[in-house]
Order: structure tokens, then C-alpha cells, then sequence
């Protein structure tokens, strides 16, 4: 019995250091990167933000619905649980409205200081010291910001869908969950969008605070002054409207909204729109012969994700363009102690 019990303590050691030597250095990265977000106080107090948010917005939506339920003159009125997330009284913006201010802050949260603060204090020189690609600790930087992040928002829609459940009593529509689960998508890719820019920041950058500070500016430049600019420039070179046709002015409003849709915030507005809404037809002018005869209906779900389409490539294009800059700026980087 003795041996046999020995035999057994031994085998079982061996399979748990057999398991612990096949733990590949990614995923002890990724595990230490989770553990590191997951217990920093900016980011606790960054979540206690959007949940905040969440929730004031969720029982504004929910004093409400009962009046946007019954509004027969809204295409959209049958959708209860879109109406969760798109309506309002007027006290304060929606969700998805305020999400396209505080998903570019918790993004730029997340990865401003992910390479330059570990370099500072020289646990960086002592990482690469051991048998650790560079690419894995980029790799693990990025891919365990963005599972914290698409952590939180999925258990946000699954949050929202069970308490409008209990509260209503309602039963959700297939159409409207994929909707909710397309919004929540189009939002972790937008909060990739300035995740990867801030990692970019933070390898191109010595200290945290310059790259903070230009993540922000980023930021700020394309959600104030970018539309400021834009109408700035139309007001200077393009002709009276007086003075112009209707196809001129078709024209003309579609290159402003191309020159509008360089903004990631417009495209992240343009998509989350089109998702909770489906009466949504288009995102660009539209001619008098175009709209008469138009019945206000709601659209399927596949030709909403038709019209939502350019602008969540557009940012997933952004998100990879400033990835691989951030690879590319890392792997030649020389690293010192």
C-alpha cells in the first residue's frame, strides 16, 4: 500500500510539472497582464465609470419605455430591447453616445504606458533575459487588454438583456440580440481602435506621460476640433449651397461626410447608430426621388450589417495599421538595462 501510494504522489507530481513546462511563455504573459489591469486602480476606477454610465442609462431607458413602446409613429417603437440602449429623456445622452466619449479613454487607459513604464524601471531588459520572444510580450500586451475589454462589454449586453427579462418581462427578438451583439462587437473594436495607437505611443515614447498626453491629444483633436476644422475649411472653399444644384449638393454633402467619416468617433457613431436603430436606410444624403415612396420600416439585419460594414473595417484597418507600426517600432528598438 505504501508503494503504491508513493507511486501515486509521484506520478501526480509528474503530471503537474509536466503541465506547468507546457504552459507556453504567451499565455504566463497574458496571465501576468490580466492580473496587472485587472488590480491597477486606474482601471478599477475607469470600470466603476462605464458602469456607472451603464446603469444611469439603463434606468433612463427603462423610466422611459413604456412611452417609446407605445410611440406607433416610430419605426423602431417594437424594439424593446434596442430602445434599452438608444432612448433617453433628454437629461443625458444614450449609451452608445456616451460610450463613444469613454471607450477611447479606457482604450488609451490600458496600453499608454505598456512598454515604456516596464523599460523605465528595467523589468523589461530582465524579461528579454529570459527564453521570451519580443513578439509574445507585444503580442500578450495587446491580447490581454482587448479579453478584459471584450470581457466587460459582453457581460454588459448579457447584463442588460437579463434585466430588461425581469423588468418587463419581454422576450427578446433573435434580431435584436444579434443587433446588441453586433453594437457590442463594433464597441470592442473601437476601443481596440485606441488601444493600439496607445501601444504604439508607448513604444515610440520614453516616458508614460508624453505618450499618455499625445493619446489624448489624438483624441481630442479628432472629437472637438476635427469638426470644427472641417466646417472651417467648407465655409473657406466650397461655393454658396444658393448657388447649386441639387446633384451639386448631393455631391458636396457626400465628400463632407467622407471627410467627417476620417474621425473614428464617426465611424463608431455612424455603426452603433445603424445597429439600434434598423429604420436607418443610409448614413450618407439621400435625393427627394430617393425618398419618395419610402414606407419608414425597419431594416433586416443583413442589410444593416451591408451599411455598417465600411465603418467597422475602417476601424479594424486603423487597429491593425497602428498594431503592426507598434511591431515594427519594437523589433528594432535596442533595449538596455
Amino acid at each position: 500500500m505504501k508503494a503504491l501510494s508513493e507511486s501515486h504522489y509521484w506520478a501526480t507530481n509528474k503530471k503537474k510539472s509536466k503541465e506547468t513546462d507546457q504552459l507556453s511563455p504567451f499565455k504566463v504573459l497574458v496571465r501576468k497582464e490580466v492580473s496587472d489591469h485587472v488590480h491597477s486602480w486606474r482601471f478599477i476606477l475607469l470600470l466603476a465609470l462605464v458602469l456607472l454610465t451603464f446603469f444611469a442609462s439603463l434606468y433612463i431607458s427603462m423610466s422611459n419605455i413604456r412611452a417609446s413602446f407605445s410611440n406607433v409613429n416610430d419605426p423602431d417603437h417594437a424594439f424593446l430591447y434596442l430602445k434599452l440602449l438608444s432612448a433617453t429623456d433628454g437629461s443625458m445622452p444614450p449609451f452608445h453616445i456616451l460610450m463613444s466619449f469613454l471607450a477611447p479613454l479606457l482604450g488609451i487607459t490600458m496600453g499608454f504606458d505598456a512598454i515604456n513604464s516596464e523599460q523605465n524601471s528595467g523589468s523589461l531588459t530582465r524579461l528579454l533575459a529570459q527564453p521570451v520572444y519580443r513578439d509574445n510580450i507585444l503580442l500578450a500586451k495587446f491580447y490581454s487588454a482587448m479579453l478584459i475589454i471584450a470581457t466587460l462589454f459582453i457581460s454588459l449586453t448579457l447584463l442588460m438583456i437579463g434585466g430588461g427579462l425581469f423588468f418587463t418581462g419581454v422576450r427578446i427578438e433573435s434580431q435584436e440580440f444579434l443587433r446588441i451583439i453586433g453594437f457590442s462587437v463594433l464597441t470592442i473594436v473601437y476601443v481596440g481602435f485606441y488601444l493600439s495607437l496607445s501601444i504604439m505611443l508607448s513604444v515610440a515614447f520614453r516616458h508614460a506621460s508624453t505618450s499618455a498626453l499625445t493619446a489624448l491629444g489624438i483624441w481630442l483633436f479628432f472629437t472637438v476640433f476635427y469638426p470644427i476644422l472641417v466646417n472651417l475649411a467648407i465655409r473657406a472653399f466650397l461655393p454658396d449651397a444658393a448657388y447649386l444644384t441639387q446633384g451639386e449638393k448631393l455631391a458636396y454633402n457626400e465628400l463632407i461626410m467622407d471627410i467627417m467619416r476620417v474621425a473614428p468617433g464617426q465611424l463608431y457613431s455612424d455603426g452603433a447608430t445603424t445597429m439600434l436603430m434598423p429604420s436607418i436606410r443610409s448614413l450618407g444624403p439621400m435625393s427627394m426621388e430617393q425618398l419618395s415612396g419610402a414606407i419608414p420600416s425597419p431594416l433586416p439585419l443583413r442589410e444593416s450589417l451591408i451599411i455598417v460594414w465600411p465603418q467597422l473595417t475602417g476601424l479594424l484597418a486603423g487597429s491593425i495599421a497602428f498594431f503592426a507600426l507598434s511591431y515594427y517600432l519594437f523589433m528594432r528598438r535596442e533595449i538596455r538595462s
